[in-house]
């Protein structure tokens, strides 16, 4: 059965009834209506052409020179050339001066941190903002850690100051330790006096003390003085026949003038001036971390 199956298909595969035929008729008629060898001259763009060099054959080319990469472009000639830039892979890192606040390295004393210390410089009121002042430990200070031990230095700066003024203002110092010395180096600290010449500050002000009230009661005495001093020119006048009739006038005048005195004395008290502060080398003082200070 086998060989009749193949005997068959060899006679129609040898068979000419059986074979096909191509027909290149089409293929003819589009080149008649459309030519397509006048297509490819006058619709396609041309190629580029290539710049001739002007070197001899036997002149040998630098593998290190670089010849420009044209550009080709189907509408435009290629004119011009790649540029490229190359930048380094390393970069400057810029140095902040912000110090790190914490880290493993870093030994932290708390906020709130009190020291006893003891001025080595003479401060009040006349000496100018800016000017710098000295402090030492008289008291260790023992955290985790950490041992500030007695004699430590800590450097203070004068914010601000003013002598005495009107209204009974008296002079006024605003102290600030800025810097602490530990084994030769200074570190940056920020902290306030909560004491001064062994008396309380409130508000980191040490102030003198206030003329006002001092002002009202000088005026009162003013006029205390004032009609003492019309009651004896009476009791003089008193002890004279001729004067006893003009003796009770002064007294009047004392007590008009005690009087005056009294009731302007809140008014006159207002162009009265405060205590100045002058305080001495070697005055104890106290401290306080308003910030975390770090030593490294």
């Amino acid at each position: 059965m086998k060989k009749y199956i193949f005997i068959l298909l060899f006679l129609l595969c040898v068979s000419p009834a059986h074979s096909f035929e191509l027909d290149w008729s089409v293929d003819d008629q589009i080149r008649e209506n459309y030519q397509p060898s006048k297509l490819e001259q006058e619709v396609l763009p041309g190629l580029p052409s290539i710049l001739k060099e002007n070197t001899s054959p036997s002149t040998p080319v630098s593998p290190v020179q670089q010849k420009p990469v044209q550009s080709t472009n189907l509408n435009m000639a290629p004119s011009s050339t790649i540029q490229t830039e190359y930048s380094s892979g390393f970069q400057r890192v810029k140095k902040t001066s912000k110090p790190v606040d914490d880290s493993f390295t870093a030994i932290k004393i708390k906020k709130g941190t009190k020291f006893r210390v003891q001025s080595k410089t003479k401060v009040a009121d006349w000496n100018t903002p800016g000017a710098r002042m000295t402090f030492v430990t008289t008291a260790p200070v023992v955290q985790r850690y950490v041992s500030i031990p007695v004699g430590t230095t800590f450097k203070g700066v004068i914010q601000d100051s003013h002598q005495p003024n009107g209204f009974g203002n008296g002079g006024l110092l605003k102290l600030k330790a800025d810097n602490v010395i530990i084994n030769g180096s200074a570190r940056p600290v920020d902290a306030k006096v909560i004491r001064a010449n062994d008396k309380k500050i409130f508000f980191n002000n040490i102030k003198g003390k206030r003329g006002y009230c001092r002002g009202v009661a000088n005026a009162v005495d003013r006029g205390e003085r004032f009609y003492n001093k019309s009651r004896n020119t009476s009791k003089k006048l008193a002890d004279n026949p001729v004067g006893v009739i003009v003796s009770p006038v002064p007294t009047i005048v004392g007590v008009v003038g005690y009087a005056v005195n009294f009731v302007a004395s809140p008014i006159t008290a207002l162009w009265s001036k405060g205590d100045h502060i002058s305080i001495p080398a070697g005055a104890n003082y106290v401290i306080k971390l308003r910030e975390n200070a770090y030593l490294y």
